[in-house]
């Protein structure tokens, strides 16, 4: 569900979270289907190349590590802010393009591919003087957990909003 800039601002902190992971959720079913089609069988290296080129060479595991997040049970984009998702889902979205364009047909260019817009997506960050990915903070919570809080304040009908509660059912 997509929603527009005025109701994005009227969102908290968490809630934006929210919608950005969902976002990313979305995104990555897409990008995995590319990859699927672009001959990619090794799912796990090729999102591994992605985070190292936007995290400065750390894998999955250890942005998990960095975050003090066991890697084999949690999954880092739920210990990501709003922020964070955000140059991931660049990240997501752009690869599916450009594997789509390019018309990548093996694992190892698409690995490269996916590795090269990840640095791209950094090299952008550095560019304007924004906040590295590794630097920005790991919240206290995790979207499992922001989601049981938010659905059981709907079930309690405390008046949350309708764009929020629409976003939260369609999941």
């Amino acid at each position: 569900m997509e929603i527009t800039e005025q109701e994005y601002a009227l969102l908290s902190d968490d809630e934006k979270r929210l919608y950005a992971r969902n976002s990313v959720r979305r995104k990555n079913l897409y990008l995995f289907d590319t990859a699927k089609q672009a001959c990619v069988k090794n799912f796990g290296k090729f999102n591994d190349y992605g985070y190292k080129g936007l995290y400065g060479g750390e894998t999955a595991k250890d942005i998990a590590i960095r975050k003090g997040i066991d890697p084999d049970k949690e999954e880092i984009l739920d210990y990501m802010g709003s922020t964070e998702l955000a140059a991931n889902l660049f990240r997501i979205t752009q690869t599916d393009d450009i594997l789509k364009n390019k018309k990548i047909d093996n694992e190892q260019d698409a690995c490269i591919t996916h590795n090269k817009v990840g640095k791209a997506v950094r090299d952008t960050i550095v560019k304007i003087g924004g906040t590295l990915p590794e630097k920005l903070p790991t919240p206290d919570k995790s979207i499992q957990e922001l989601e049981k809080e938010e659905l059981k304040r709907i079930k309690g009908g405390n008046g949350f909003p309708n764009i929020y509660r629409n976003l939260l059912l369609r999941v």
